[in-house]
């Protein structure tokens, strides 16, 4: 079974703080995803590995470590996933990016795919599948099934905020999946919204409504 890995940090944790806060704007609330993307970024590529190097400082010839093994593909779920992108790519901006296109359909819940485009050597690749909300699990699931479906094998799941059914969802379709996440929060609501959450991370990190 994937393992879910609870970003615990205390920058992480304080931000989160922020980004959940009602009173928060759309400039600060779009840095501060930002902020945590990167953050979380550190951890969840801890596992990269690593190949030596020779090289030469200007005092002598010595011995490095660079990352080594498949590239690494980020695949945000639009539209809430694009606010995680930068964070990452600011360390890691050799990443290529593809974009999966889902929404939930708002009676039945279910994830519509109305795009997707990937590069084409993405089945080659490590790949992070980002999406702030882990909420029914639906388009998390979707989205990484796809993938599998183009002969994609190495996937890792990011997000905000997930409730305990979007975990267990994800997990009964894509066992082999590890989730990464700021928090793990209560529940669901009749909406299908986390409780206590964020709100539409989406609408929050566009301004729109």
């Amino acid at each position: 079974m994937g393992k879910v890995v609870v970003c615990d940090h205390p920058l992480i944790q304080h931000k989160l703080t922020y980004i959940r806060d009602v009173e928060t704007k759309t400039k600060d609330f779009r840095q501060l995803v930002d902020e945590v993307a990167m953050l979380m970024a550190y951890e969840i590529t801890r596992d990269l590995p690593l190949q030596e190097v020779d090289i030469r400082t200007p005092v002598c010839p010595t011995k490095g470590k660079v990352i080594a093994g498949r590239m690494l593909g980020l695949v945000p779920i639009l539209r809430a996933g694009l606010g995680m992108v930068d964070g990452v790519l600011r360390l890691h901006p050799t990443a290529k990016v593809g974009h999966i296109g889902l929404y939930r359909d708002p009676e039945t819940l279910q994830p519509v795919e109305y795009y997707e485009k990937l590069p084409s050597d993405v089945h080659e690749r490590e790949l992070i599948v980002i999406d702030p909300m882990l909420a029914t699990g639906g388009s998390a699931a979707a989205a990484i099934s796809l993938l599998k479906k183009r002969k994609c094998t190495q996937i890792k799941l990011m997000c905000l905020i997930a409730a305990p059914e979007g975990i267990e969802a994800v997990h009964s379709e894509h066992p082999d999946v590890d989730i990464y996440v700021a928090a793990v929060d209560e529940r669901l609501n009749e909406q299908g919204y986390i409780v206590p959450g964020l709100g539409d991370a989406g609408d929050r990190l566009f301004g729109t409504k």
